[in-house]
């Protein structure tokens, strides 16, 4: 049975362009001072591009902040709480920025010493990441033509539709579900995507789980 559908999938791909903003962190107290002035575009670089560059289970330090604090002010406790925040989980830069705020704000009120200084050539220089989207030859009409698409696209292409699409309307949902939910009233998939754990794949193996994920459900969809 052929399914009717109001619009097709048309697979976009990502471009990103690291500016240096100039401003730097010596200490604990001027990276919250950083954070809180940073724009949005300075929070994604520092927060989503891990996920973006890993190609094995994200290492210690799920964020740069994470990271710096963890192996240069060496500050353990606080960057395995910076680690915790899931970024996924948030459905704007600015609430993803206001959990950072809050954390360190907490972290420099319990502690008698947010001011040591790193040496150096080891301080924290805020970055800015300039985004672009662009159109690719990609294109689905139905189930099986997504899983064509989506078995050739670049990662790139899949890091947009699935983390990206969380930062814009509909805000929390990536563009393959609301697509799959729009045009075929299908909320499975959407709800079966939404339980995987970015942290536990690379690009690559997400793409094969989406993809079995999508199988899955033409099979179910091609019996019903």
């Amino acid at each position: 049975m052929k399914i009717k559908i109001v619009e097709p999938f048309r697979f976009r791909t990502r471009l990103t362009l690291t500016e240096v903003t100039g401003r730097k962190a010596f200490n604990i107290a001027e990276l919250l001072e950083g954070i809180k002035a940073a724009d949005d575009a300075v929070i994604y670089h520092h927060t989503h591009r891990f996920i973006k560059q890993s190609h094995h289970l994200v290492p210690e330090g799920a964020n740069d902040f994470a990271y710096w604090v963890t192996n240069t002010v060496q500050a353990d406790r606080l960057g395995e709480e910076l680690t915790s925040i899931d970024i996924v989980q948030y459905h704007s830069l600015a609430d993803i920025r206001e959990a950072f705020v809050k954390m360190l704000e907490r972290h420099i009120s319990e502690n008698s010493d947010p001011m040591r200084i790193v040496a150096p050539g080891r301080e924290f220089h805020f970055m800015r990441a300039i985004r672009f989207s662009l159109p690719t030859e990609g294109a689905a009409g139905d189930y099986a033509g997504f899983i064509e698409c989506l078995r050739n696209v670049s990662v790139s292409s899949l890091y947009l539709h699935v983390f990206e699409a969380r930062l814009r309307p509909p805000y929390g949902v990536d563009d393959f579900s609301h697509w799959f939910k729009i045009n075929f009233n299908d909320e499975i998939i959407g709800k079966e995507i939404s339980r995987l754990d970015p942290y536990s794949y690379t690009l690559e193996s997400l793409r094969q789980r989406i993809i079995r994920i999508i199988e899955h459900r033409l099979a179910e969809v091609s019996r019903a």
